[in-house]
């Protein structure tokens, strides 16, 4: 490995990120934050025109808490994080930007200058997410070579820990994982299939808005009520005095992990209070989410076309799979013991250093030593007229959990009589109706030739690639040729906001455009 080119993951996290690189044997290895942490807080702080990334942020939530930003990564895609730091809004991604900037400063300190890096989504991301997540590499100052799904680098550091990259001996027979990865924020479930040096999704599934803030905030509702019972003020109201409850829930979860109970301390307003929790409680008031994710896991294996029976194992990742409800649970829906060989926090990012190996080796002409086949989490197509009934219908292109790479094409018609232009609107999702589907994007063709006949046919054909971003192409009968389109995205910052934002966050320049607001 060439040291002018380091081997370089990040995992992205929602509440905690980690930085991984391969070592000169190829070993990969988590680079320490300058505090000395293998994890950072995802968290923001804006004091004044500073912006404070880390541990000191989470520091601040509790007398700060209205400069302080968390859980960015849920609102990836929109255009804007609904709260104003320090009199101003900033978008999502431009907030993740500062995230990794800091990352990158701090392995930089190890390591030495680098830019070409490799970063995690979950798997359960759409494209509007995955090209936030981009978007915010290149305004942190790095060359994103790719984006990897979290299950599947968790997967590939298995393998490599397995013996199944190295070609450990005695290590020849496939094995069919579940990759169950409950993060801070995301879920994900992925089924793979694991055999030499080769690692390959069969079904993925998720649900980007739950993970352990979920189960944070679960006891977060619990006290406050206990506080409102006694005292007659709903703590919640004041930003620190949540700021400060939210801390106080964050580290009594992670108790209940290794004790049967837990003391919650709550303070607004003048009034005190410390609430008892105890683990049976906990899981109570939690059920529900629990079960969210037992529904998507067994969807998933479904999907698959497996049952638990097909299961060599089951690999938890993520920090939250540390809650003993996660292992029991799967214990008895799978009949054994979870496995629990690759560290929850690291494993993400030493897949993500893995695969940046595998690219560098590529890009230098080298033969790579593993390769990755990964499934689309969501179903790609167009939002289309139905003849019958006149109505908009999701015409699906690329079926989820289609293998990929893959190109689709389907053709559809013009609607009458001398059409001037072509709108084609791409949605994500697998609802009938264009409307409950994402929006991903759109193309614009215009121009079309004079007295069009109505019902011409216009093919759209879809590229759409490993990591999970797409390209699309339009043809025209009469028109001899075929257009290459770049989606318009409504929440999408322009190419020129994208530099000025690099600039600034590098120290370069001062916010000099209108729209990065």
């Amino acid at each position: 490995m060439s040291e002018s080119h380091p081997a370089i993951g990040i995992d992205l996290g929602t509440t905690f990120s980690a930085v991984a690189r391969l070592d000169e044997t190829g070993r990969p290895t988590t680079l320490a934050n300058v505090e000395g942490d293998k994890t950072t807080p995802s968290v923001l702080f804006f004091d004044g025109d500073e912006v404070i990334v880390g541990k000191e942020a989470v520091k601040a939530m509790g007398d700060e808490m209205p400069c302080v930003a968390d859980c960015v990564k849920r609102e990836l895609g929109q255009r804007i994080y609904p709260k104003e730091l320090a009199s101003r809004q900033y978008p999502p991604a431009v907030l993740q930007a500062w995230v990794l900037h800091k990352l990158g400063q701090d392995a930089r300190a190890q390591v030495g200058q680098f830019h070409k890096v490799v970063v995690t989504v979950p798997a359960y991301f759409d494209e509007a997410h995955r090209k936030a997540t981009q978007d915010a590499g290149y305004m942190a100052g790095f060359d994103v070579m790719d984006i990897i799904n979290e299950p599947t680098a968790a997967a590939v550091a298995f393998g490599y820990q397995q013996g199944y990259i190295t070609a450990k001996e005695g290590v020849t027979q496939s094995q069919t994982i579940l990759v169950y990865d409950l993060g801070g924020g995301t879920f994900d479930v992925t089924v793979m299939e694991i055999g030499d040096r080769e690692f390959r999704a069969l079904a993925t599934d998720g649900d980007v808005h739950l993970g352990g803030q979920d189960w944070d905030r679960r006891l977060v509702d619990f006290v406050a009520e206990e506080f409102i019972t006694r005292f007659g003020a709903d703590p919640r109201q004041h930003p620190n005095s949540l700021g400060r409850l939210w801390r106080e829930s964050e580290d009594a979860k992670r108790t209940l992990s290794a004790r049967s109970k837990a003391n919650i301390l709550c303070e607004h307003g003048g009034h005190s209070l410390r609430v008892e929790v105890t683990r049976g409680q906990f899981e109570e008031l939690t059920r529900d989410l629990l079960d969210r994710t037992v529904f998507t896991t067994r969807e998933t294996l479904n999907a698959a076309g497996l049952g638990w029976s097909d299961l060599d194992r089951v690999l938890l990742v993520g920090g939250s799979t540390r809650m003993p409800a996660i292992g029991e649970m799967l214990k008895d829906l799978s009949g054994s013991e979870p496995d629990r060989t690759v560290s929850p926090d690291e494993a993400v990012a030493h897949g993500a250093a893995l695969h940046a190996g595998v690219l560098l080796a590529r890009h230098a002409g080298r033969s790579p030593s593993f390769k990755i086949a990964n499934v689309n989490s969501h179903s790609l197509g167009v939002a289309a007229t139905d003849r019958k009934t006149g109505r908009p219908r999701t015409a699906t292109v690329i079926p989820r959990n289609t293998r990929l790479p893959v190109t689709a094409k389907r053709v559809f018609h013009t609607q009458k009589e001398n059409q001037k232009s072509i709108l084609v609107q791409i949605v994500e999702g697998e609802n009938a109706s264009p409307d409950a589907c994402s929006q991903v994007g759109r193309c614009s063709i215009r121009s079309l030739p004079p007295e069009l006949a109505a019902r011409t046919p216009v093919e759209v054909c879809f590229r759409y690639l490993e990591n999970g971003r797409l390209t699309v192409y339009v043809a025209i009968e009469g028109i001899d040729k075929r257009v290459k389109h770049e989606l318009l995205r409504e929440n999408s910052l322009s190419q020129e906001a994208l530099d000025s934002w690099r600039k600034y966050i590098s120290g370069l320049s001062p916010m000099i455009t209108s729209e990065i607001q």
